[in-house]
């Protein structure tokens, strides 16, 4: 009896001790956040007093973000929350408090001249850094402050993504694969409301969709199919998102010039596609999600069936070329306008398909299901849950033991066959796949032709020993 208590006792301190320190810290965040965003809205704003289309300075604006980012930290490259999993995982959680500052202007920067990444890696990087800066500044231990710098990316992509408990269930979820660490739930969880509410008390306002007409939980298998087609086929359109910002990534990088000049033909490129095709795969694109989930979204001037792929390519070159900014912003892009061409070649449910692909594609990039399945609660409803599930679960496993986050952990086999060895991140673990059964499948007809053989002869002796 006098050991549960003393157990109780510990576990109640604990539990008040986080209560304290996550919800300050979730509060400033919050703050940050507020500030983050409204300059954000702010540089969009001021676009309109240029005498010439915003995204001529795209060129300049990336020479210039390279620069700044080169001379001041180098850890605010690229989309933010890459280097804040690698520094959890590599450097206790430490992050240099310059990295906040430098970060908010960076992505500003690129996003103001239409450089095609999102808010939501920065706003992770910039709270992870202010938690990691509390921690280090009241002399934390390394585990105390990791905990706390998980809390500052819940809080982040709480208060940028507008959704709470799926913001924190994503802090805690990208980090390892397949493992979700219960010992920071409970901060993060109030970390994320924290940072939320006091965001929304400083004023920023959130998307929310309404779909509620997809309200049918009664079985309908056609629309179940055509949910776990569309599962597979945002598992496609997931690893291939993937592959091309890596390797566009890789291929800038190789290239043997000056990365000033790199950066600058980066942006003449995206100016010249943009003057052919459209400028709409420029910055942030919330413009083409609303559109996509729109109950009455149709293929027109508005969404195309090649949308995902432009945007794809913009983002991999912005991002290789060392422009700063998120990139889930640009998933969910390329989820909802993968999600609009699939409805309409199946020819329904059009919203609902952008939905689910909206969620599905961040599930696949990022190996996060149960937070992007929380997240088609929070954005969507609750009667999108069920769909939401199934094809979020679908593209998981589809992508296989790749991230956009090349700093995660793998803890979890995506199939039976599959072994996973040890090994500090995605990139440097080694995967081995068991051939026996798909040697099996690919041996299929030969075997079937040698038992239908087998068949024929044992049939042929059966007639010859029949009497006549």
């Amino acid at each position: 009896m006098k050991k549960h208590i003393t157990e109780q006792t510990v576990i109640f301190f604990s539990v008040s001790k986080w209560l304290i320190l996550s919800s300050t810290t979730g509060i400033m965040i919050g703050f940050l956040m507020s500030i983050f965003i409204k300059t954000l809205h702010a540089a969009q704003d001021a676009r309109g007093f240029l005498p010439f289309a915003f995204y001529f300075t795209l060129p300049f604006a990336l020479m210039l973000t390279v620069w700044i980012v080169r001379t001041f930290e180098k850890n605010a490259t690229g989309h933010g929350t890459e280097k804040v999993i690698e520094a959890i995982h590599k450097q206790d959680g430490y992050i240099n408090v310059k990295v906040v500052p430098i970060k908010l202007i960076a992505t500003v920067l690129t996003i103001f001249s239409g450089g095609s990444v999102g808010k939501e890696g920065p706003g992770a990087q910039i709270g992870a850094g202010a938690a990691s800066f509390v921690a280090t500044l009241l002399k934390f231990s390394k585990q105390d402050r990791k905990k706390l710098v998980i809390c500052g990316i819940s809080a982040g992509f709480a208060s940028v993504f507008g959704t709470p408990i799926a913001g924190a269930i994503f802090g805690i979820e990208v980090l390892i694969i397949g493992v979700i660490m219960y010992d920071v739930l409970l901060p993060s969880f109030i970390a994320g409301f924290a940072a939320f509410t006091t965001a929304q008390f400083f004023g920023i306002e959130y998307a929310y969709y309404d779909i509620n007409f997809y309200r049918s939980f009664h079985l309908d298998l056609t629309l179940i199919s055509q949910v776990i087609v569309a599962g597979i086929f945002f598992g496609m359109v997931s690893d291939a998102f993937i592959t091309t910002v890596n390797q566009i990534e890789t291929w800038i990088r190789s290239i043997p010039y000056n990365r000033y000049l790199k950066a600058f033909v980066a942006g003449l490129i995206m100016i010249a596609v943009s003057l052919l095709v459209s400028e709409k795969y420029l910055g942030l694109g919330l413009t083409t999600i609303t559109n996509c989930l729109d109950p009455k979204a149709l293929l027109s001037e508005n969404v195309h069936w090649y949308d995902f792929i432009l945007k794809t390519l913009f983002t991999s070159i912005t991002l290789g070329a060392g422009g700063s900014g998120g990139v889930i912003t640009p998933i969910f892009y390329v989820g909802a306008t993968s999600g609009v061409a699939f409805g309409h070649f199946i020819g329904d449910h059009i919203a609902l398909f952008a939905a689910l692909g909206f969620v599905s594609v961040l599930a696949g990039t990022t190996n996060a299901p149960i937070a992007s399945i929380i997240m088609a609660v929070e954005l969507f409803g609750v009667h999108m849950a069920n769909y939401a599930a199934l094809s979020v679960v679908i593209a998981f496993l589809i992508t296989g033991h790749r991230s956009v986050f090349q700093s995660q952990k793998i803890a979890l086999k995506k199939a039976d066959n599959i072994t996973i060895g040890e090994g500090s991140d995605i990139q440097h673990t080694p995967i081995s796949i068991n051939m026996k059964d798909i040697d099996k499948v690919r041996n299929l007809p030969s075997r079937l032709r040698y038992k239908r053989f087998i068949w024929e002869a044992k049939k042929s002796e059966k007639a010859e020993d029949d009497p006549v």
